[in-house]
């Protein structure tokens, strides 16, 4: 079966009654190649998401496997050289938000400046 194209199959509990449903590709990596850690993810170097292929698979962290999905934010974004508006991102216009995101400080001061002047009506 597969699921967000990631091969899945269920495995028996202690209960017969039940199964457990597990990740294909994480089962694989666990039988032929040793444990995740808990920190860590699989990253299919072959870009393909039913791979069981133990060659195929290696451990990364989230950061790692995100930055080399192509269509993903965290990939596409540190390329950007501007905001959406077409502010620069350098260093006196561009700040880090408490979330970890680049935000863009003239962005956000008109954004800032709307509110405060929408509320005083």
């Amino acid at each position: 079966m597969l699921q967000n194209g990631y091969g899945t199959f269920g495995v028996p509990t202690v209960d017969p009654h039940r199964h457990r449903t597990v990740l294909v590709h994480r089962y694989s990596y666990e039988l032929f190649v040793g444990p995740i850690p808990r920190s860590l993810v699989i990253d299919h170097m072959c870009r393909v998401r039913h791979c069981v292929n133990p060659d195929h698979l290696r451990i990364v962290t989230r950061r790692i496997n995100n930055l080399r999905n192509t269509v993903s934010h965290v990939a596409l974004n540190p390329d950007k050289t501007h905001c959406p508006v077409g502010h620069p991102y350098d260093e006196e216009n561009t700040y880090v938000s408490k979330r970890g995101y680049r935000q863009c400080r003239a962005c956000h001061r008109a954004a800032s400046h709307a509110r405060y002047h929408g509320r005083k009506r």
